[in-house]
């Protein structure tokens, strides 16, 4: 059982009303890893259909990250000197995480697809452990993220980190490696069980045989050897002929596209609507339908199926806003983005390396199925972990610049931010915004808005012998807006999205 029940009941029709605080609010946090008040309030009164066609736009005209360097090297670039050349591999991949991190919080859909798909297609660089592998896989999956799902199969199976992590580079066509083949159906567009056979494996994994030619000198790519393919006949549902690698793919999109459009179809929205698809009450079931159709009718496009979904009344509607647990990146990359405070590439690794601590280690889930999300992240260990380090950075950011509190606060509150002495009419717009769905009930709030007011007197406030206290002016405010942050971090509805 899931968190939450799915009792959304909204159809795939287009959200018209115009555009408030709180769906924009979720519409970043789904679509990415958040964004600024500012770049939401800009936003504010659009039409779902036009903000989601320009962020979809954007998301697909993004470059890619540029090839670093050290894109191409092998081992014999490296230093012989064997700690040396451990020394500059570890520099390399701090570079690349950085830079792919930053692209994760700087391009919304792109980078938050192109994350996605790691954890689909899946590789470990602790396996493959080769610096230039990483750089053209994670090159493959920002390429293909909103793009054609055929190509994208067919081009990240001959990416040498998958090569290397599911034997490819062991397939010979004396002596067939069957691990691909099964992820393939398994993992990658069928599902477990779904619509193939242990036979229809075992076929595959010949006619993917000889991508086997490794050189000599080490993460070298991988080249494909004639002589190392099985060429005998070979059938792959109920279709027989002397099969290579392309096709292979051909086929099975061929003979099998309503199960890949059922399966993806279904990752995609409880990625981004719901853990829980198969609600008793059939509707998800009727979304994920609908959401296969578009994919059918537009020959496996993500992008059309993605427009689609991010528009419709069932991705806004109340019963789809604060259901999915965040991930670590979630956690760390949300609350740098929306509170807009100061970081570096400093902060981005530290975050990078939070996140590895609480289980979601960047370029490495935990094995060929992925990271299994919602509550796998929510363990009495994770929590514990999830609680410190939010507070290590908060406490980083307030230390190099309290002022940005006040900033944050003040974005949210508009005028009452400059004008009032209810500190409690302060802290609630900031609750209801770094919260999904604001707290529980009014005895949370109020538990929050002790919080807030700190051991500030009483008669500073509003009702009070001397009201001189407002958010703008306030010495302690900045204090004041850090205080209530560390609380909210600690709070169950913090950990949604």
């Amino acid at each position: 059982m899931e968190y939450f029940i799915n009792c959304n009941t909204a159809s795939l029709a287009p959200y018209t009303t115009p555009l408030d605080r709180y769906r924009v609010a979720h519409l970043y946090r789904r679509i990415g890893f958040s964004t600024s008040v500012q770049n939401i309030d800009q936003v504010v009164g659009q039409n779902a259909g036009t903000l989601v066609d320009n962020l979809m736009n954007q998301a697909i005209n993004e470059p890619a990250i540029p090839a670093p360097a050290w894109a191409n090297w092998n081992n014999s670039n490296y230093p012989s000197d064997e700690d040396a050349s451990r020394q500059l591999k570890i520099s390399q991949r701090n570079e690349f995480r950085i830079d792919y991190a930053n692209q994760m919080l700087n391009n919304n859909l792109r980078d938050r697809m192109s994350f996605f798909w790691s954890n689909h297609f899946v590789t470990e660089l602790d396996v493959y452990e080769c610096n230039p592998f990483l750089y053209h896989y994670i090159n493959c999956l920002q390429r293909n993220a909103l793009g054609n799902f055929k190509t994208f199969v067919s081009e990240i199976g001959l990416t040498d980190a998958m090569l290397y992590y599911l034997d490819g580079v062991f397939n010979n066509g004396n002596n067939p490696n069957e691990n691909y083949g099964r992820e393939l159906y398994e993992l990658f567009t069928l599902g477990e069980g779904n619509g193939y056979t242990e036979q229809d494996i075992i076929e595959t994994a010949r006619a993917l045989t000889g991508y086997v030619e490794r050189g000599e000198i080490g993460c070298e790519p991988v080249t494909f050897r004639a002589d190392r393919h099985d060429t005998g006949t070979k059938t792959i549902f109920g279709q027989t002929g002397n099969w290579g690698y392309d096709d292979v793919i051909d086929i099975l999109f061929a003979q099998r596209p309503n199960e890949i459009s059922e399966f993806i179809c279904r990752k995609l929205y409880e990625f981004f609507v719901h853990p829980d698809s198969r609600d008793d009450a059939g509707n998800a079931q009727m979304i994920i339908s609908g959401m296969a159709a578009t994919f059918l009718a537009n020959d496996f496009e993500i992008a059309p199926v993605l427009s689609q979904l991010f528009k419709s009344q069932h991705f806004f509607d109340d019963e789809a806003i604060g259901v999915i647990i965040k991930s670590p990146f979630d956690v760390y990359f949300n609350l740098l983005k929306e509170s807009s405070f100061a970081y570096d590439d400093t902060t981005i690794l530290a975050m990078v390396n939070y996140s590895g601590l609480l289980s979601q280690e960047l370029f490495d889930p935990i094995d060929v199925a992925g990271w299994q999300r919602n509550r796998s992240w929510i363990n009495t260990n994770f929590m514990i972990g999830r609680w410190l380090t939010l507070e290590a950075l908060m406490e980083d950011f307030f230390n190099a610049d309290d002022e940005q509190f006040r900033t944050f606060a003040l974005s949210l509150t508009g005028n009452e931010g400059l004008t009032s002495n209810n500190p409690d009419a302060i802290a609630r717009p900031i609750i209801d915004f770094i919260l999904p769905k604001g707290l529980l009930n009014e005895a949370e709030y109020d538990k929050a808005f002790t919080i807030f007011r700190s051991d500030v007197q009483p008669q500073y406030y509003e009702g009070g012998t001397s009201p001189t206290w407002t958010l703008a002016t306030a010495m302690e405010a900045p204090t004041q807006v850090y205080l209530l942050l560390q609380y909210l971090a600690r709070q169950p509805e913090f950990q949604l999205k």
